[in-house]
């Protein structure tokens, strides 16, 4: 059972910052549908509920979404999905259930960084950033990179972009975690792909690391960056082995840079992909169950939580 020795409601973040840098042992609460799994008891809960940050302001240049806002306010908001190619959608359309992203706030989601986040993976991919009311605003792919700070995390800033994005995840089952995902957005002259799940927090590859520099990829451009996300480090768990994870991963940043471009995935790459899959053919250990190579087009879905 989770319990609080006493629970704050500040009016501002200001005050909120306050009390937290304050109350050694301090929680900020967000929807706290992660932190109530937990059997613990903690000092001083602060709840944010009262500090006005469940909005979704847009501008001609940026859209502002409070930190207290749900996910499925954002999920249901149609001109974000329009500007942004529906990644944020698609990416949590499938998380629990309809009553869960009711309550799950994308703070929280953010802030808690989780391995297996489809909010920090699909987020990262754009030009996006988060404020806090100590630190300032930082890039997300940045603050997904930092280390947890005492701090409260006011709103998420996605800024307009032509943006040409997708978004793909392998997941055992409906509403399962995800055993890894991916997200792929051109903007700025360049590729974006975060891969999250893996299981570790999501990654960024853009630009020169991707070695893929054109809106529409070559069959040698997209083999680069296959190359490039299959670098970076992946790990075992329940779900799936870290050689599987590799493997999936370059699939699906592969799948989603096409879906992006509109165009089709090479014959060869797809040859490539059906021969590697049949390494794991009968390994338990390594691929979930079904198929290897998952299907186009890219689906999303995994739980997320809030702090």
């Amino acid at each position: 059972m989770l319990k609080f020795a006493k629970r704050l409601v500040p009016a501002t973040t200001a005050e909120a910052h306050e009390m937290l840098l304050a109350n050694r042992g301090a929680r900020v609460l967000g929807g706290g549908l992660w932190l109530r799994q937990g059997r613990r008891a903690i000092a001083c809960a602060i709840d944010l509920s009262a500090c006005g940050l469940d909005y979704i302001e847009e501008s001609d240049d940026a859209f502002v979404v409070g930190a207290m806002t749900p996910l499925a306010d954002l999920e249901h908001d149609a001109a974000f999905n329009s500007a942004t190619c529906g990644v944020f959608e698609h990416a949590v359309h499938d998380i629990v259930g309809v009553q869960f992203r009711n309550l799950a706030t994308v703070g929280g989601s953010l802030y808690g960084r989780f391995g297996f986040s489809d909010v920090l993976t699909a987020l990262m991919a754009l030009d996006a950033g988060v404020k806090f009311t100590g630190a300032g605003r930082i890039d997300l792919s940045t603050f997904a990179a930092s280390p947890y700070e005492r701090d409260v995390l006011e709103h998420l800033v996605v800024h307009r972009r032509p943006y040409k994005a997708a978004y793909g995840c392998l997941r055992r089952q409906a509403t399962d975690f995800p055993v890894v995902n991916v997200c792929a957005a051109w903007w700025g002259d360049a590729w974006h792909v975060s891969v999250g799940a893996r299981p570790l927090r999501a990654r960024l590859l853009a630009g020169e690391e991707l070695g893929c520099g054109t809106p529409k990829p070559s069959r040698e451009e997209l083999s680069c960056a296959l190359e490039a996300v299959r670098s970076l480090d992946y790990g075992t768990n329940y779900l799936a082995g870290a050689a599987y994870r590799r493997h999936i991963a370059g699939v699906l940043a592969v799948r989603a840079i096409c879906e992006a471009a509109g165009i089709e995935v090479p014959p060869s790459l797809e040859e490539r992909f059906e021969l590697e899959a049949r390494a794991f053919e009968g390994d338990t250990a390594e691929p979930p169950s079904g198929s290897c190579v998952p299907a186009a087009p890219i689906d999303s879905a995994a739980k997320e939580a809030a702090r």
